[in-house]
């Protein structure tokens, strides 16, 4: 199958060698405003450079599109190969606000053309385990849910005033996951943030340290930490507690980690220090379940409305920060 990517910066260059390594795909063809860089990249992986991104967005073009470009270009290129009749997959975020992410999903649900959003975590191991075992009753009830997202080191100074803010731009991640694996839907936020690192986030209207604390519809108590430094490496985790039992995702022998009590050696090896090593699984299968949609069709693993969810739990967390006070989720959404 032909299959285009527009976006070859460093996630679009990952997923164009995830593509060029699977089996069905039989031409890769890249686009980039940068055509240079897309270049380079087929280069690489033994793609072949488009002539523009228009070419690969009418109809018969491609089989799918990959979309890794930047966030401002992404509600118009999905919405460009959903009218050209191509099946799309686009990292995450749909767009740069809940708005516009509403109008992409009224169209995509209109056209009836899959459109799966690139939410990895759903793909990884841990998560899949953590989240099958509370199905199985493993965990028995479940009480509580602790999650954390935590950078080695923080983002460039340009990228902050473009990223939406810490909880849109990173803890998305969380708020998509305790969906996934809970099953349940997020009632309420009360989010804290602090400015403990570099002016730049300040300057730019945002933190780079976050608290926060989540009811469920069930009533299960959610709370979430986050930080742009977390000197000791990459830290991405969760733990659900039940009336059981307690399972723990991201505690391997690479978790960021030190153990205060004695004659302890966990973990043994290095930390992970970036996103892309510590989830290259998860983001070659949630790649490899796109072909399969393509080939058999099928609901996408996760879509324009799931991404819209875990948007307006951020859009909440966010306001709750900034005004100091519980935010009920169902207040966002009736603006939508």
């Amino acid at each position: 199958m032909r299959i285009g990517l527009v976006g070859t910066g460093r996630i679009g260059a990952s997923h164009a060698a995830a593509l060029a390594a699977r089996p069905e795909v039989s031409e890769l063809l890249l686009a980039d405003a940068d055509g240079a860089r897309a270049r380079t990249v087929a280069e690489k992986v033994n793609g072949q450079a488009a002539d523009s991104i228009d070419t690969l967005l009418v109809p018969g073009a491609v089989d799918g599109l990959v979309i890794a470009a930047a966030t401002a270009a992404h509600p118009g290129l999905i919405l460009a190969g959903v009218r050209a009749g191509i099946p799309v997959f686009c990292e995450k975020p749909v767009a740069p606000d809940i708005a516009q992410t509403a109008e992409v999903l009224r169209e995509v649900e209109k056209s009836g053309v899959p459109v799966h959003i690139g939410f990895m975590r759903r793909f990884d191991a841990g998560y899949r385990r953590a989240r099958q075992a509370l199905r199985d009753g493993e965990l028995g009830d479940l009480h509580r849910v602790h999650a954390v997202t935590a950078d080695a080191a923080p983002p460039p100074p340009e990228y902050v005033p473009t990223s939406g803010g810490i909880f849109r731009d990173c803890h998305v991640h969380d708020f998509d996951i305790l969906r996934w694996v809970t099953g349940q839907e997020v009632r309420d936020v009360h989010a804290y943030g602090a400015n403990r690192g570099a002016d730049y986030f300040a300057a730019a209207g945002d933190v780079d340290t976050t608290a926060a604390v989540l009811r469920m519809e069930d009533g299960t108590m959610v709370t979430l930490q986050g930080s742009r430094y977390n000197g000791g490496g990459y830290d991405v985790r969760m733990e659900l507690a039940g009336s059981r039992g307690t399972i723990a995702v991201g505690l391997d022998e690479r978790a960021p980690l030190i153990s205060a009590e004695a004659g302890t050696g966990f973990p043994s090896e290095e930390p992970w220090q970036e996103f892309w090593s510590r989830f290259t699984p998860a983001y070659e299968a949630e790649i490899a379940a796109f072909i399969r949609l393509i080939q058999h069709g099928g609901e996408p693993a996760c879509t324009v409305a799931d991404a819209l969810e875990a948007v307006i739990v951020a859009e909440a967390a966010d306001r709750s920060m900034r005004e100091q006070r519980s935010v009920e989720v169902a207040e966002i959404r009736a603006a939508v």
